[in-house]
């Protein structure tokens, strides 16, 4: 056999490029859409939750602010600690059955405009007494 038949033959053994080839680089490229595809998803639900818990650290930050300046009335008020403040709002709180944040909001709101609703301030008054009788506070030199 001469060197081109030898070549000749290698030519026939040889397939050379597949018909199914571009079948499975078209099967690549739908998987890799899904790929995306998903991606895109996962990142949006991302954002969705991101967005939500940006939406409750906004909330907590306006809420702590309140109860701070409310714990600042009463500290102010009783002649109190600012531990003692805290427990003067917690305990209203509790005994009128009212989230803390918005008897925070009242009290701050009371400091301004004078009103509070009057079990708020029952409770708020009783709650001052149990704490002044402990405190160390009204005794000090003003």
């Amino acid at each position: 056999m001469t060197a081109s038949d030898e070549n000749v033959a290698r030519r026939q053994d040889d397939p050379g490029p597949s018909v199914h080839g571009g079948g499975d680089r078209g099967a690549d490229q739908a998987e890799k859409k899904a790929d995306q595809a998903e991606e895109k998803a996962d990142q949006a639900e991302k954002v969705v939750e991101l967005e939500r818990k940006v939406s409750q650290l906004e909330r907590a930050v306006e809420s702590h602010a309140a109860v701070d300046q409310a714990i600042g009335i009463v500290v102010a008020v009783g002649k109190l600690t600012p531990d003692q403040g805290w427990t003067v709002l917690r305990e209203t709180s509790q005994h009128t059955n009212t989230k803390l944040s918005r008897i925070a909001d009242m009290i701050v709101a009371w400091g301004c405009a004078g009103d509070l609703p009057e079990e708020i301030r029952r409770e708020l008054d009783a709650s001052l007494a149990r704490a002044q009788a402990k405190s160390n506070c009204a005794e000090a030199p003003g």
